[in-house]
């Protein structure tokens, strides 16, 4: 009982806090199921804090949580204080057959096998887990004859055969869902006197053959595996597939079919690492998808950062409580660890905080984040008067609050930076943007609880009762500027005021939210590799085909094209003016005899017709001016 100082991370980045001869779900090691551990009080050998070594050893065979990728020691900070660790190597034993499976990827796919060959008696039995509502998981076909194994809805599960009597049809109905992800038994017999379907270990359904009729079950077509027919096939796996005392190789058979694949290792196996920040790798049979509910992150992979822009004077509140909800029922809930997504009640209190969130702004000072209580305590990040980071705790014990300054950086230069908080105890621990963190501790009188926390305010702090009367004066005229990615524990506040979640109705925001990644931190490529890069020269003496000066980035690139670009259109108009011009003064075949105007004072005729031909006059002026293309 407690917050666990130690766990250990398995499958799909998830951590169990059970140990060797214990269980999925409880935070024991052996002695503690055994009741024989070194100090009754506690449920470890370890845990005891004594003097002496004292081990806690056993086998981890939960294989839904296997491998071990990680272990996790904490509460080594004491004088003395030691632990050792070790982890086996994975052993899997069993039969084989057991394990033999495949995986359905799509509603088309299918495995075929020869006849199945149960003339007089059919014994079928496998097991399957999917997360569809339907599919077809064998069918075998006769001129009439048949039988078929489906899964007809969420929640039954139907033997259907036909031996030229008529159709029969056996349903066994589950009170759960069967499309919840887990492996479920199905095992159907058919004989001249009966057939039977049973589902797990939900009562067995039984059906009487006729006293008079056909017996003997005819088949000719192959034995299809998932579909068959043009009917909506298996999503799912399906594993120790038997019938009539024979084991399918699914497996084998699978390697070479479209659409299927050998084994239910699951894609999170290998593609789970892509889910990052912290969300979880969700198994799909044609593929994964990643959670990210308890992240302040969106996206496919989780790493589209939710942000906002603040106007002057605007703020969000996140309680933490849901409105309407009273103490009495939520004495039980408890923020204790940032593994747990309950919020806290008013009577309950915070031993420990992780705080991350990037910003940008170009005013001091400001409020970035304040986490109130219905307490004296207090937790702030702020901006002071010189730009410079302050991170502010009130706990109780000290006179004054603790202060952590940041006196050599400006982060009031609008540009994004990245601040992570963790506090542990009396240890707190700081990290700016891309810098080493940077270890702090409370004084050896102040509280290391946080009590009854309250609410969470992004911008400006508008609570009820006394406030510090230093962040009374951040507080106006408010933060301006941006804020990105902000998670309190499993808390992510912007997240749950843009985007519609459980959450959402603890959210109140005082002015225009609107959604912008301008407090993200750039995103930072690695150069790539010699060997994947094909414009990497082997030699630094090496020619490049063409010698003259190299564009050096893409906006000169860009610069020449919309160069050529314009070009090209002054051309075009050139041309058509051309055409138009000619067009205009061509003849039409119509003789003119009129002598021009002033002949006799010009020079010859062609002076006169162009001292009084205003169009011809027009022409050579236009003819005069030059164009620079």
């Amino acid at each position: 009982e407690g917050n666990p100082y130690t766990w250990w991370v398995g499958k799909a980045n998830e951590k169990h806090y059970y140990w060797g001869g214990s269980g999925p779900g409880i935070q024991k090691c052996a002695c503690g199921i055994e009741r024989n551990c070194t100090d009754p009080k506690y449920y470890c050998n370890c845990d005891a804090d004594y003097k002496q070594w004292r081990k806690d050893s056993g086998m981890l065979s939960y294989k839904e949580h296997l491998p071990v990728s990680q272990v996790v020691v904490g509460d080594l900070d004491r004088p003395g204080s030691e632990a050792k660790v070790s982890v086996g190597p994975v052993r899997c034993q069993g039969d084989r057959n057991y394990w033999n499976a495949a995986s359905f990827v799509t509603s088309s796919s299918y495995l075929h096998f020869s006849t199945f060959q149960g003339e007089t008696s059919a014994d079928i039995s496998f097991y399957f887990k999917t997360s569809a509502s339907d599919g077809v998981f064998l069918e075998n076909l006769g001129n009439t004859d048949f039988i078929k194994l489906e899964l007809k809805s969420a929640t039954e599960v139907s033997f259907s055969f036909d031996v030229g009597n008529g159709p029969v049809e056996i349903v066994v109905r589950s009170p759960n869902p069967l499309n919840d992800d887990q492996w479920h038994r199905v095992n159907a017999e058919r004989n001249v006197k009966q057939a039977s379907l049973q589902v797990d270990q939900l009562p067995l359904e039984v059906r009487k053959a006729p006293t008079e009729g056909h017996t003997r079950l005819e088949l000719y077509s192959q034995l299809y595996v998932g579909a068959a027919g043009g009917q909506r096939g298996f999503l799912g796996c399906i594993r120790s597939l038997r019938m009539n005392g024979v084991t399918l190789d699914l497996e084998e058979r699978a390697k070479v079919t479209p659409g299927v694949k050998p084994g239910c290792s699951g894609h999170c196996t290998s593609y789970g690492m892509y889910c990052a920040n912290g969300g979880k790798c969700v198994e799909k049979y044609n593929g994964y998808s990643c959670d990210c509910s308890k992240t302040a992150y969106d996206g496919p992979f989780c790493i589209k950062d939710v942000g906002a822009f603040f106007e002057e004077g605007m703020w969000l509140r996140y309680n933490f409580h849901s409105p309407g909800t009273s103490v009495k029922d939520l004495v039980s809930r408890t923020l204790l660890s940032s593994a747990d997504a309950e919020i806290t009640a008013p009577d309950l209190s915070l031993n420990k905080e992780e705080l991350s969130f990037s910003f940008s702004t170009t005013k001091a000072p400001c409020v970035l984040l304040y986490v109130s209580s219905y307490t004296p305590d207090f937790m702030a990040v702020l901006v002071n008067h010189t730009g410079n980071l302050q991170i502010r705790y009130n706990l109780g014990g000290t006179k004054e609050p603790y202060n952590i300054d940041i006196d050599h950086r400006n982060m009031a230069n609008g540009q994004p930076h990245t601040v992570n908080v963790t506090r542990k105890g009396r240890d707190i621990v700081l990290q700016l943007d891309h810098y080493p963190p940077t270890s702090y501790s409370l004084p050896a009188t102040s509280d290391i609880q946080f009590n009854a926390p309250k609410a969470l305010f992004l911008g400006k702090v508008i609570e009820i009762g006394k406030i510090d009367p230093d962040i009374y004066k951040y507080n106006t005229p408010g933060f301006t500027g941006c804020l990105s990615r902000v998670q309190f524990n499993q808390i992510a506040p912007l997240k749950a005021a843009l985007r519609p979640t459980n959450a959402s109705s603890q959210v109140h925001i005082q002015g225009e939210l609107v959604e912008s990644n301008c407090g993200a931190s750039p995103l930072t490529i690695p150069p790539m590799s010699a060997a994947t890069d094909p414009w990497h020269l082997d030699s630094a003496s090496a020619d490049f085909p063409y010698n003259g000066q190299a564009i050096g980035d893409g906006v000169n690139r860009n610069s020449a094209i919309i160069g050529g670009v314009i070009a090209v259109v002054i051309f075009t108009i050139l041309c058509t003016l051309v055409f138009l011009i000619r067009y205009m003064f061509r003849h039409k075949g119509t003789y003119h005899t009129n002598e021009a105007k002033g002949a006799e004072s010009a020079e010859s005729a062609d002076a006169a017709i162009m001292n009084n031909d205003p169009n011809f006059t027009e022409t050579i002026d236009e003819s005069k001016k030059e164009w620079l293309i």
